[in-house]
């Protein structure tokens, strides 16, 4: 799977990202009032409702706590508490991909261990409907049929935590994909990688599935 920086984040995010760089810089200390919503909205240029749903955002994230009648107070600048998806939202593309890569070549691993016959059918449409939208230039339907070609990958893992996790990523992912791809030749030219990867996992030979999968992340640019 292809490395696709994740984009198209909202106002509202642009403006929790910049205070929780201001928060972890310690710009801002634990237990200091953050500034009221007029001030922040005057430094920002943003509206109010902005300003809230940022706020909620780092709320939930662990880094802000509102007392109720005294205002909203820096509360943690670890940022332990922040939810996944909002923490890929924010993170830098290259992290991003590292991460998923690593996922990726275990996911392919694991699922060569366990999948089922009911799996390798699923992988294989998939990857038919993908290989078919790509010599029809259909981008959106090729992309659509990559992504669910790895969700089905990740079930035949048979490792629950593991494919919530890699399906948090994969979540974020077409976005990113329709924005860099104009058309199919990426899937084109990975046409073979992608059916030696899915022979792997046909065999059960996990060395061979993992060793596609990172040829695979290896090779993209």
């Amino acid at each position: 799977m292809n490395p696709v920086p994740i984009s198209h984040r909202s106002l509202a995010d642009e403006v929790a990202a910049q205070l929780q760089h201001k928060i972890l810089k310690g710009d801002y200390k634990i237990n200091q009032k953050l500034p009221v919503e007029a001030k922040l909205m005057e430094l920002y240029g943003v509206g109010r409702s902005t300003i809230r749903e940022a706020v909620k955002i780092l709320v939930n994230s662990g880094f802000l706590r509102v007392q109720q009648g005294k205002g909203t107070f820096i509360d943690d600048n670890t940022g332990m508490n922040e939810p996944l998806n909002q923490r890929l939202k924010r993170a830098v593309p290259q992290q991003i991909a590292d991460v998923r890569h690593v996922l990726e070549i275990k996911v392919a691993e694991q699922a060569a261990i366990n999948r089922t016959g009911n799996d390798i059918s699923k992988l294989e449409h998939h990857l038919s409907k993908r290989t078919k939208a790509a010599d029809k230039n259909q981008v959106e339907e090729c992309i659509e049929a990559h992504i669910k070609f790895y969700e089905a990958l990740a079930d035949a893992s048979k490792n629950d935590l593991l494919s919530g996790l890699f399906k948090q990523f994969l979540l974020q992912l077409k976005p990113g994909m329709l924005e860099a791809y104009k058309d199919t030749t990426f899937f084109k030219e990975k046409r073979d990688h992608y059916q030696n990867l899915l022979d792997g996992v046909l065999r059960q030979d996990p060395k061979k599935a993992a060793h596609w999968s990172a040829k695979i992340t290896g090779n993209i640019v």
